[in-house]
C-alpha cells in the first residue's frame, strides 16, 4: 500500500481543491414583473414562467383574530 513520504503543504493541497470553490448563484429579472428570480424557474413573486402564467400565488391572508 503506498504511503506519503512527505507532508503535502498547504500551496499543493490548495492546488488540487482550486475548482472546490462555491459560486454565486446567477439572478436575472422576471420578464412579467421584474422582481430577481432564479434562471429556469418559475418566478416567486407573480408565479409566470417563459411568458405565461405557471403556477397560482397564494396571496397572504392577514386575519388578525383579536
Amino acid at each position: 500500500m503506498g504511503v506519503p513520504k512527505r507532508r503535502v503543504s498547504h500551496a499543493r493541497q490548495g492546488e488540487r481543491r482550486a475548482h472546490l470553490a462555491l459560486s454565486v448563484p446567477k439572478i436575472e429579472e422576471c420578464d412579467l414583473c421584474h422582481e430577481p428570480k432564479l434562471p429556469h424557474h418559475v418566478c416567486p413573486n407573480c408565479g409566470c414562467y417563459q411568458g405565461r402564467q405557471a403556477i397560482e400565488i397564494k396571496q397572504p391572508t392577514n386575519d388578525s383574530a383579536s
